[in-house]
C-alpha cells in the first residue's frame, strides 16, 4: 500500500516517476488566467489568518460546506474566521474522491509543510499554525507566488479598470510578470438593458465622451482596449454560455443600441445579435494587436434565485450547462478566418460532452503560421480535476497535438491554488509513463521529458510571449 499523497503521488510507474521529479517538477509556472485581485499582489497583503485566505471567496469550498449541511453563517455569514475554518475542517472527510480534498492536503503540504490530514480534532491546531505562518514577512502575496515558482500571471480586469495597481506592481519592478487580461463580458451584456445603460454610463464618465450613438460606444470601448496594451494587456477573456455569432447588418445593431438606450424591451434575435456584433468587434481589436483571445464557454450561472438575491453571483450557484456549441462557434472562427483576422485563439468548454467537438474544432483553423494557433484549453472549474484532465488529455492526445499545447491555469481566486498545477503535471506525466511500460511510447527519456517540459510551461512561454 502506498502512502497518502507522499511524493510519488498520482505518479503510477517508474517511468512516470522519472518525468515528473526530473523533468517537470522543476520547471516554472505562467498562469495565464486567474482571478487574482492585483491590489493584493501591489500591495504585498498580508492575510491575518488562513480562512482569509482559504476560504474567502473560494466557492468549491462553499458548496462542498452546503453540501454537507453546514450553515450559511459559517460558510459566508457572520461566524469568525476560526468557526469558519473549524466547519471547513468539519467537512474536509467527507470530501473523498473529490478533487478537494487532493488540493487541500497539497497546500497544506507546499505551502505550509503540514502533512497531517485536516480534521475537526486537528483544526485548531492547524489554524494556528498556519496563520502564525502567515504573519511572517515569507508568507506575503508576492512571497505566496515566488513560493510556487510563478514566472507570469494574468488576472481578469473590466475594461472599466484603471489598471492602478498593474501600474504600482509595474513601477516597483516585480520579479513576477503580473499583466492584466481584458474581459469585456458587460460591455456586451443585452439581456439585462437597465445594467447595459449603467454600465455604458460609466464608460462615459471614464473617457468623457457622451455614448449616444453605436459608433461612440465602440470607440470608447476601443479607447478602453488600446489603454489595456499600452499597460501590458496582451490577453483577452470571455465568459460565454455560448459563442454568438447571429446575422446581423450595422444598421441593426446600430438601431439596436438606440432602443438599450432608451430601455426599449429586445427580443432574443436582437439580444443575440448585439452580442454577435461586439463579439466579433472584440475578436477584431485582439487580431490587430497580436493578442491571445480565451473563450470559456459552457457554464449555466445562478441557478439559486433566492441565494443570488442574498450572496450575489460567484458564490457557488453555477453549474454545467448543455448549451449547443458547434455550430455558432465555427461560424463565428469562420468569419474571422476568411477575413484573415484570426488572433490566437484558446477555446474552453465546461460541458465534457463536447470534448471531442472542441478537439476537431481547433484543427479547423490552424493554418501553420504558429504552432498550435488554436488551442483546446485544459480542463475548468468542474473539469479541473483527474477525470477531467485525464479526458481532455486523452482526447487532445487522439485527436490533435498533446504536444503543442499550452497546459494549465488555475482560474482561481486563491493565492494557495498553485498546487493545481503540481496535480496537472502529475497527471500528464503518468499517462506518458503509463504508455512507455505499455510499449506504446518509446523509453526516450529525453524526447518525453522535452516534450513534458514543453507542455507544463516552455509552450506557454513562447505562446504568450509575456
Amino acid at each position: 500500500m502506498k502512502n497518502f499523497l507522499d511524493s510519488n503521488f498520482l505518479l503510477q510507474t517508474k517511468t512516470a516517476q522519472s518525468l515528473y521529479h526530473n523533468f517537470a517538477k522543476q520547471m516554472p509556472i505562467i498562469d495565464y488566467h486567474n482571478h487574482l485581485m492585483p491590489d493584493q499582489i501591489a500591495n504585498d497583503f498580508m492575510f491575518e489568518n488562513i480562512t482569509q485566505v482559504w476560504l474567502y471567496g473560494d466557492h468549491y469550498k462553499w458548496r462542498a460546506m452546503r453540501a454537507n449541511g453546514i450553515d450559511e453563517y459559517y460558510i459566508t455569514g457572520g461566524a469568525t474566521d476560526l468557526e469558519k475554518f473549524k466547519k471547513w475542517a468539519e467537512t474536509v472527510p467527507y470530501t473523498l474522491r473529490n478533487p478537494l480534498y487532493h488540493w487541500t492536503h497539497l497546500e497544506l503540504q507546499r505551502y505550509f509543510d503540514i502533512h497531517e490530514v485536516l480534521s475537526p480534532e486537528n483544526a485548531e491546531r492547524i489554524y494556528e499554525e498556519c496563520t502564525a505562518k502567515l504573519q511572517t514577512p515569507e508568507y506575503s502575496v508576492q512571497n505566496l507566488l515566488r513560493k510556487m515558482n510563478v514566472k507570469a500571471l494574468c488576472t481578469t480586469d473590466d475594461p472599466l479598470d484603471s489598471l492602478e495597481h498593474h501600474q504600482k506592481i509595474k513601477r516597483d519592478q516585480l520579479d513576477i510578470k503580473v499583466l492584466p487580461a481584458f474581459r469585456p463580458d458587460k460591455a456586451m451584456n443585452a439581456d439585462d438593458a437597465t445594467f447595459l445603460n449603467k454600465y455604458i454610463d460609466q464608460l462615459a464618465v471614464l473617457t468623457g465622451v457622451a455614448l449616444e450613438d453605436l459608433d461612440a460606444y465602440l470607440s470608447a470601448l476601443k479607447s478602453r482596449h488600446d489603454y489595456f496594451a499600452e499597460n501590458g494587456c496582451s490577453v483577452s477573456d470571455h465568459g460565454l454560455e455560448q459563442i454568438y455569432a447571429e446575422d446581423y447588418t450595422e444598421e441593426e445593431i446600430k438601431a439596436i443600441y438606440l432602443k438599450i438606450r432608451k430601455q426599449s424591451t429586445l427580443t432574443p434575435l436582437e439580444i443575440g445579435q448585439f452580442k454577435s456584433a461586439l463579439l466579433f468587434q472584440f475578436a477584431l481589436w485582439d487580431h490587430e494587436k497580436g493578442w491571445v483571445q480565451q473563450y470559456h464557454l459552457g457554464a449555466l450561472r445562478n441557478n439559486n434565485d433566492r441565494l443570488l438575491s442574498q450572496l450575489g453571483p460567484d458564490t457557488g450557484f453555477d453549474s454545467i450547462g448543455d448549451f449547443s456549441q458547434g455550430k455558432a462557434l465555427a461560424k463565428f472562427l469562420n468569419r474571422l478566418d476568411s477575413e484573415n483576422c484570426l488572433a490566437k485563439t484558446i477555446l474552453y468548454n465546461l460541458n465534457p460532452a463536447d470534448n471531442e467537438l472542441m478537439a476537431t474544432m481547433i484543427g479547423n483553423y490552424n493554418d501553420g503560421t504558429v504552432a498550435g494557433k488554436v488551442q483546446w484549453g485544459s480542463g475548468w472549474w468542474f473539469l479541473d480535476q483527474k477525470d477531467g484532465m485525464i479526458k481532455q488529455l486523452n482526447t487532445l492526445s487522439n485527436m490533435g497535438l498533446l504536444s503543442r499545447f499550452v497546459g494549465m491555469l488555475t482560474d482561481s481566486r486563491s493565492f494557495l491554488s498553485y498546487p493545481r498545477h503540481e496535480y496537472f503535471r502529475r497527471i500528464l506525466c503518468n499517462l506518458f509513463g503509463d504508455d512507455v511500460e505499455n510499449g506504446e511510447l518509446p523509453d526516450d527519456q529525453e524526447w518525453l521529458g522535452k516534450i513534458i517540459q514543453d507542455i507544463c510551461y516552455n509552450n506557454a512561454k513562447e505562446y504568450f510571449n509575456f
